[in-house]
């Protein structure tokens, strides 16, 4: 059963797929088409998974793995 966890591994795989870097919604996107049945049989993760990308990029950008942004949203996100 796929794990909020997951998501920053899915978040990396969308990225370097999508030439290492793109806007959240595309990510979302890549996501959705590639993981839909893992996130539909991961029980409360289907109605949280956007929040949790969103999460995993912040917390992959702590670690080094995604380029610092300083808050703006005008920004794609994009690996470091």
């Amino acid at each position: 059963m796929a794990t909020r966890e997951d998501m920053k591994e899915w978040v990396l795989v969308a990225l370097r797929s999508l030439g290492g870097k793109a806007w959240p919604s595309d990510v979302a996107k890549y996501i959705w088409h590639n993981y839909e049945s893992d996130l539909r049989g991961s029980g409360t993760l289907l109605y949280t998974w956007q929040y949790d990308a969103r999460w995993a990029a912040t917390v992959l950008r702590k670690t080094g793995k995604l380029k610092a942004v300083h808050g703006r949203r005008d920004l794609p996100w994009e690996l470091a």
